[in-house]
């Protein structure tokens, strides 16, 4: 339940429509655990019969079900133990919509329906190594890219809020080669994302842009203007200001 003059809102339960294309499409999943890595960050362990003997790839997306299966949020696995039908998901409650409120608040033994594994980004087909870019919502997808291969050098660069709890998010997780920039009101930190996405090109390394549209765009343009190998670039935009969602 949630808190007396809470601005956010229950998510409601699902409609007939809902609930049977939920059954056709969706996986039903149990919440195993919700550990805080830090602050807004949240490591979310689902398992299940039907997510047993299921074929995914990092990079892949699942889409959670917000109470209906027209109201979805969006997450990239950090792996899936496909004997075991267990995943997890690396959460952060960045606003106060129904997303957020589910990375809060669900608890083990909750139920929910996830439909997925989907394709997202294909980091199969990038030449080595990889260096990733985004924010907060990425993190899951540095930590799925590191493990994908051991031999593959993956580092990254990600925008955010507060640097010492992605800091501690990250140690959580073991990631290591990730560097971070504090996002500021006048976007001052994009030129030093710049630099470091140009650094990496030039010495062979894939980009993944991620996160932010806007962020993409600035550092998608800033590759183009130093004629860096379009093959060697792709982009998924998790997010763009004034927008729930774009995938």
């Amino acid at each position: 339940m949630l808190a007396a003059g809470s601005t956010e809102r229950p998510i409601k339960g699902p409609g007939r429509l809902s609930k049977a294309l939920m059954r056709l499409w969706m996986k039903p999943a149990t919440i195993v655990a919700n550990d805080q890595l830090a602050d807004r960050f949240h490591l979310i362990t689902l398992e299940g019969p039907a997510l047993a003997d299921v074929a995914w790839l990092p990079g892949q997306k699942v889409q959670v079900a917000m109470g209906s299966a027209f109201a979805t949020r969006t997450y990239t696995p950090i792996e899936w133990n496909a004997s075991a039908g267990r995943t997890c998901i690396v959460g952060y409650a960045h606003a106060e919509g129904p997303g957020s409120t589910w990375v809060r608040s669900v608890a083990p033994g909750d139920q929910c329906d996830i439909f997925g594994p989907r394709p997202s980004l294909d980091l199969s087909r990038l030449p080595y190594p990889l260096f990733i870019t985004g924010d907060e919502t990425s993190m899951g997808l540095v930590y799925a890219a590191s493990h994908q291969d051991p031999a593959r050098r993956v580092s990254a660069c990600l925008e955010v809020s507060d640097l010492e709890a992605a800091r501690r998010a990250a140690g959580h997780l073991g990631l290591q080669d990730i560097a971070f920039f504090a996002k500021g009101a006048d976007d001052a930190h994009i030129s030093a994302m710049q630099a470091a996405v140009s650094d990496a090109a030039t010495t062979g390394a894939s980009s993944v842009l991620t996160g932010n549209a806007w962020t993409i765009q600035a550092l998608r343009q800033n590759l183009r203007l130093q004629s860096k190998s379009a093959a060697r670039v792709v982009t998924k935009a998790y997010w763009a200001p004034g927008k729930t969602g774009l995938d």
